[in-house]
């Protein structure tokens, strides 16, 4: 399996970390985050790409969807805060030829005082790339 997911996270978390020290982030769903800012970056597919199966092998490249979500708590700033680190993780992942599908500020029906807004990227991946 073509698996790009623990560099892709050490390389937004390297981002966000140097921007946000005292943040949280993970490459995991966490229903209630130990601290905020807070950011979830999870692989959300990973299927082989059907056109380049060839004689040798079956998963020579894939398609990989990442989904980003952010979590702010200020009790000012915090839209302004989740945005500039959709921003953030953006750029990173637009450096290594991600598109972004999606973007859009999402309820958050655990707390709605926590602002949170969601992000996904797409990118196709061959056997000999490394992010």
């Amino acid at each position: 399996m073509i698996d790009v997911e623990p560099s892709v996270f050490q390389k937004c978390a390297d981002a966000f970390r140097a921007a946000y020290p005292n943040g949280f982030i993970a490459g995991e769903r966490v229903p209630q985050p130990p601290r905020f800012p807070a950011v979830a970056v999870v692989e959300m597919d990973n299927n082989v790409d059907e056109r380049a199966i060839d004689n040798g092998a079956i998963e020579n490249a894939v398609n990989v969807m990442y989904q980003v979500d952010v979590y702010s708590n200020l009790n000012t700033g915090k839209k302004a805060q989740a945005k500039a680190i959709i921003a953030l993780l953006d750029n990173v992942l637009a450096q290594h030829r991600f598109v972004r599908t999606f973007c859009n500020p999402i309820q958050n029906f655990n707390d709605a005082t926590i602002y949170r807004m969601t992000a996904r990227y797409r990118r196709r991946i061959t056997d000999q790339e490394n992010i």
